[in-house]
C-alpha cells in the first residue's frame, strides 16, 4: 500500500473519488458537492487559512485501487476548551474495512500534526466551522443524510475505537415532522408573550437581509460566543453569508424576536440543500443550477432543516424560545410547504439544547461521535466539559 501526498490535480479528483466508491453500496448516500470540499483545501477561498494549514492524502493498495483517504489540519482558533493540549484535527476520512490501512492513514496524519508541535487529534472535524462534515456517524445509516452532514459506512467506528480514539463528545440530530401538534406548554407560553407590549415574532423579508445581518450578529454573539464554543461574528461577515445563502432562502422559514424593536432570539432555517443535490453526483455547473432553480420554484424539496437558534441570556429562562419557535410554527404548519423539520445537531456538553429539542416532540434521528486522540497515551483524557449558563 501507498499513501500519496495530495499535491496534483489528479490526485485531489481521487481524493473526492474515494468517498463516492466507499459509500456507493448505500443508495441514500448522496455526494458532497466537488467545488465545496475542493474550497476547504484552497487558501483563497477558506478564510481559516489565515490560523492554520492542512495536508491530505490519498491510499492506494499494491494494484493501485484507492482504498482511503485523510485530511489533517492545524488551526489556533480551533476552541479546546477544558484542555491544555494543543489539539489538531483529522477529517475527510475514508477507508476499506481494513485495519491496517486505517492505522497507516492515522499515523502519517498524527505524524505531520506533531510535526506542528500537536498534542492530540480530534476528528472526524472539518478545517472551518462546525456546521459542515463534523463527527463521525454511528447511527442513522438508513435515512438521506442532510447537507453539510458527515456520513460513512457503519464500521468506520471500530476503526476509530480500534486505533485509540475515545468518545469526545456526541452529537445527537432530532426530527419531527412539521404539521405534528406542538405539546401545551408552548401555546401557552406564546400567549404569554403574544400579549404582552414590545415583544414582536416575524420572519425576515429577503430585501432587507442587511438588516437581520445586524440583528444575527447580535443575538449569536450574546448567546454564543460568551461561551467560548464561538468566536465573535461581525454584521459584516453575516451580510457576506446571507448574500450567499439568498439564493436558497426561505424567508418564511428565518425569524427573529424583538423586544422593543431590539433583537433577543433568532430561530434560522432554511430548505435541505441535499434534496437538491442528490441529483447532481457532486457537480454544480450551469445545468446543475437551473435544475436547482427549477425544483426551488416547483416547491420540490419538502424538507427543512435548522441552521441556528439562540436567545440572548437575559431572556434565556423567560420563554422566548417557545415563543419564537410557536410563532414561526403558526404561520409555516398546515401549508404543504414543507413536510419534515430535520434539526442541527446538539453536542452531549450542551444539555439545554437537547431538551429544547426534546420539548417540541422531536425523536432522534442520528447520533455522530467527534473523537480524540492524545498522543501521549499516559495522559489522562477527559471528555468535553458541559457547557456553562450565565
Amino acid at each position: 500500500m501507498q499513501v500519496i501526498e495530495v499535491n496534483t490535480t489528479p490526485d485531489a479528483k481521487d481524493f473526492l473519488k474515494v468517498n463516492a466508491l466507499l459509500n456507493q453500496s448505500n443508495p441514500v448516500y448522496i455526494r458532497p458537492l466537488d467545488n465545496e470540499v475542493n474550497d476547504v483545501f484552497n487558501p483563497s477561498k477558506n478564510k481559516n487559512y489565515k490560523y492554520g494549514a492542512t495536508k491530505r492524502w490519498i491510499a492506494k493498495d499494491d494494484n493501485g485501487n484507492l482504498v482511503g483517504r485523510i485530511a489533517a489540519f492545524t488551526n489556533t482558533k480551533y476552541v479546546n476548551k477544558g484542555t491544555g493540549f494543543k489539539t489538531g484535527g483529522v477529517g475527510f476520512f475514508d477507508s476499506i474495512n481494513d485495519q491496517s490501512v486505517a492505522n497507516t492513514l492515522f499515523d502519517t496524519a498524527k505524524d505531520w500534526l506533531q510535526s506542528k508541535g500537536m498534542e492530540a487529534m480530534d476528528g472526524p472535524i472539518n478545517f472551518g466551522d462546525r456546521d459542515k462534515w463534523w463527527g463521525l456517524m454511528v447511527e442513522g445509516f438508513d435515512s438521506e443524510p442532510m447537507y453539510g452532514m458527515s456520513f460513512n459506512p457503519s464500521y468506520y467506528e471500530a476503526l476509530f475505537n480500534s486505533y485509540g480514539f475515545q468518545n469526545y463528545y456526541n452529537q445527537y440530530y432530532y426530527y419531527l415532522n412539521v404539521d405534528d401538534p406542538f405539546p401545551a406548554r408552548f401555546p401557552e407560553r406564546h400567549a404569554k408573550f403574544k400579549g404582552k407590549a414590545g415583544y414582536e415574532a416575524k420572519h425576515v423579508k429577503l430585501a432587507e437581509l442587511d438588516k437581520y445581518a445586524g440583528d444575527f450578529a447580535t443575538v449569536y454573539n450574546a448567546a454564543w460566543a460568551q461561551h467560548g464554543e464561538a468566536k465573535e461574528i461581525t454584521r459584516e461577515q453575516v451580510a457576506k453569508l446571507f448574500k450567499t445563502m439568498k439564493p436558497i432562502m426561505d424567508e418564511r422559514t428565518v425569524w427573529f424576536a424583538y423586544y422593543k424593536e431590539e433583537p433577543i432570539a433568532m430561530f434560522v432555517n432554511i430548505p435541505d440543500l441535499n434534496q437538491y443535490f442528490k441529483h447532481f453526483n457532486g457537480k454544480f455547473g450551469w445545468i446543475q443550477k437551473l435544475h436547482l432553480v427549477w425544483m426551488k420554484k416547483t416547491g420540490y424539496n419538502k424538507r427543512l432543516t435548522g441552521l441556528a437558534f439562540g436567545v440572548v441570556p437575559k431572556y434565556q429562562s423567560l420563554g422566548i424560545d417557545s415563543f419564537i419557535i410557536y410563532e414561526s410554527a403558526l404561520f409555516i404548519q398546515n401549508k404543504g410547504w414543507y413536510s419534515q423539520y430535520e434539526m442541527g445537531w446538539a453536542g452531549d456538553w450542551n444539555p439545554k439544547m437537547i431538551n429544547i429539542y426534546k420539548s417540541l416532540g422531536g425523536k432522534q434521528s442520528r447520533h455522530m461521535i467527534t473523537f480524540r486522540y492524545l498522543f501521549d497515551r499516559d495522559q489522562a483524557f477527559e471528555r468535553h466539559p458541559e457547557m456553562e449558563y450565565k
